[in-house]
Parts: structure tokens; C-alpha cells; sequence
């Protein structure tokens, strides 16, 4: 049965799969909206949204827990932390925003924008 399964594999093997997420991380990260699968952006939401909320703290076990969490990318990892996490310092929750924008024709795939609002 698949109760409680809540996460989207994409067809890809464990480690596959968190290589994308990292990637769509570092992406939505440093140019802060990017557009890809409706999909994808709903699980990237999940990814982003904790790191931002430990980011908020701005300690060094922060730090490095959002380094370990991103595969050591050091300049994603400053940017939240000095630029992002201070911007939601008053917000509880919710920095980043999936829009639906169109559904490609050839393969019927969604498409979202994720943007950080």
C-alpha cells in the first residue's frame, strides 16, 4: 500500500533524486525563481523552505547543517544566510511561491514557476 508515501521519486534512484533536488536548489537559490516541472517544484518547496527557517538563526551549526544539506556549496549556502534568511526574519513561514504557468503540448508536462516571495 502507499499510505503516507509523500515523496515524489521522478523515476530517478535515491541518490539521483537528491542531486536534482541539490541542483534545483542552487539554482532557485542564487537567480531566486526558476521554472521547471509542477512537480518538481513542490518538492524543491520542501527542500528550500526548512533551510531558509534554520538559516533564520544564523549560528554556525546552521550554517554547516544547510552546507551538509546542499552538498558543500558554499556560496548557496552564504547566500542564504546572509542575504535570504534576513529577509524573512518576521515571516513564520511560506518564502517561496509555485505558480502553474502552462502545460507543454509535446508531453503534456506542467510547468510552475518557484519564486521566493
Amino acid at each position: 500500500m502507499h499510505h503516507h508515501k509523500t515523496v515524489r521519486k521522478f523515476g530517478r534512484q535515491a541518490d539521483q533524486r537528491v542531486a536534482l533536488l541539490r541542483s534545483l536548489a542552487e539554482a532557485l537559490v542564487l537567480k531566486e525563481s526558476i521554472v521547471t516541472t509542477e512537480a518538481k517544484a513542490k518538492e524543491l518547496k520542501k527542500v528550500i523552505e526548512p533551510l531558509i527557517t534554520k538559516g533564520k538563526t544564523g549560528t554556525l551549526a546552521a550554517r554547516r547543517l544547510i552546507l551538509s544539506r546542499l552538498g558543500n556549496r558554499e556560496r548557496v549556502a552564504k547566500k542564504i544566510m546572509d542575504v535570504l534568511s534576513p529577509r524573512y526574519k518576521d515571516r513564520k513561514g511560506g518564502y517561496t511561491r509555485v505558480t502553474k504557468i502552462f502545460q507543454k503540448s509535446s508531453d503534456s508536462r506542467k510547468s510552475a514557476l518557484i519564486e521566493f516571495v
